[in-house]
């Protein structure tokens, strides 16, 4: 649903020409970065918490790992939200915050047990569903209102000459898929490197991830009537009135593909977050403070907050990537020295927190310059990392 909203939204204030060719470079980019930070992960083996040691220190790594979770944490809200009110939209007599604990009590088991072989059967079960759906949503629309040619010049009557740039920019501030990707590709075989780096983490995965789902997502807002602004809600409630059950199963479907990954993911970085200061826990006890915390947060209005937070924390998740490509491309990541790295590495943490400072900068400036705040960050964080690690002497990062 995100992606779907995501595409609409952007067509609806730049048009829907420039959402479009934001898509495909966003499809690119993150073609291009996750094939290298899949097939790193793959050779190393290293979780993103890990990996953040070699980068940041085993102290300055704490805060990459506190990011990471609290922003898996608010997806899964968000997600999980969805769901909720589609029940209660369906089923009045449910009311939402049974409906949000329903979503939670179901969520965190499936997260348990074998992570490799449980979640991959069930993303495997759900995925022509979701496909499926889709296209039912697509067809049933076409069906009742007639085929809408003018979804192709859906947004303002005179679009922004640079409003592709605009719509590049804004899938940056979700690039902690990135982060995503790497504790994900860590499981895989390195034999199969090469095909995970080209299709699994690659452009065909993004290519249905951002194009695909964006352009559904302008065809259905531009030709189905709703009421009211457009929000994630209101495209849920376009699908349920178009496909009745089968939209809730459609929304089921969506949502749970994505919390499967929300939830492990704030569960495995919570732990080793905590892990760090002594707060030792097994995986089942992180996962059910997950849950409690997620559904807290589905019953607070704390929307607008929450949004914002996840514009501030995006700037420090696109650093983050510049820091680990420039690390992967630029320096010979020594996996066997993890456990002498020191408390903090000055190269890493300057690299990120300058990045991060410019970037917050260019956001907090507002008008020309926050549509550079992101691309600025990552650029600056790989150029700083790459210089200083040539500058930098070897005990700065590692414990004699």
């Amino acid at each position: 649903m995100f992606y779907i909203v995501v595409g609409a939204s952007l067509a609806l204030s730049f048009g829907t020409r420039n959402a479009l060719i934001g898509m495909v470079l966003s499809v690119i980019s993150y073609g291009l970065i996750n094939s290298v930070l899949s097939r790193f992960a793959i050779r190393s083996g290293l979780s993103v918490a890990l990996f953040s040691r070699l980068l940041f220190g085993s102290t300055g790594a704490c805060l990459a790992t506190l990011i990471f979770f609290s922003t898996a944490i608010y997806y899964a809200m968000f997600e999980g939200s969805v769901i909720a009110v589609a029940l209660n939209h369906l089923y009045p007599q449910l009311a939402y915050p049974l409906a949000a604990l329903v979503v939670v009590l179901y969520s965190v088991p499936l997260i348990l047990g074998s992570v490799q072989h449980w979640l991959d059967k069930l993303n495997g079960v759900l995925l022509p569903v979701y496909l499926a759906g889709l296209l039912v949503a697509v067809g049933l629309s076409t069906s009742r209102y007639g085929y809408q040619p003018q979804w192709l010049d859906f947004g303002p009557a005179t679009p922004s000459a640079f409003g592709w740039w605009d719509c590049f920019v804004a899938y940056m501030g979700v690039w902690v898929l990135m982060l995503f990707t790497f504790d994900y590709a860590r499981f895989g075989k390195p034999e199969d490197a090469e095909y995970h780096g080209r299709w699994n983490f690659g452009m065909p995965f993004y290519a249905v991830t951002f194009l695909l789902n964006g352009a559904a997502g302008i065809y259905l807002v531009s030709s189905i009537p709703h009421e009211g602004a457009l929000s994630e809600v209101s495209v849920v409630m376009a699908i349920l009135q178009l496909m009745g059950l089968w939209g809730l199963l459609f929304v089921w479907a969506t949502q749970t593909r994505i919390n499967t990954a929300n939830y492990y993911l704030a569960t495995l970085n919570m732990q080793a977050f905590f892990g760090r200061f002594g707060a030792r826990g097994s995986y089942l006890m992180w996962a059910i403070v997950v849950g409690v915390i997620v559904y807290g947060l589905m019953l607070a209005d704390v929307f607008a907050y929450l949004l914002k937070a996840l514009a501030y924390q995006g700037i420090f998740v696109v650093a983050w990537v510049g820091v680990a490509l420039a690390k992967i491309l630029c320096e010979h990541s020594d996996v066997k020295a993890l456990e002498r790295v020191a408390a903090f590495n000055p190269v890493g943490l300057t690299a990120w927190f300058g990045a991060t400072a410019l970037g917050l900068a260019l956001m907090f400036a507002g008008g020309e310059l926050s549509r550079f705040s992101a691309p600025s960050t990552v650029i600056v964080a790989f150029a700083l990392q790459a210089g200083l690690s040539r500058l930098s002497h070897s005990r700065w990062r590692y414990a004699e």
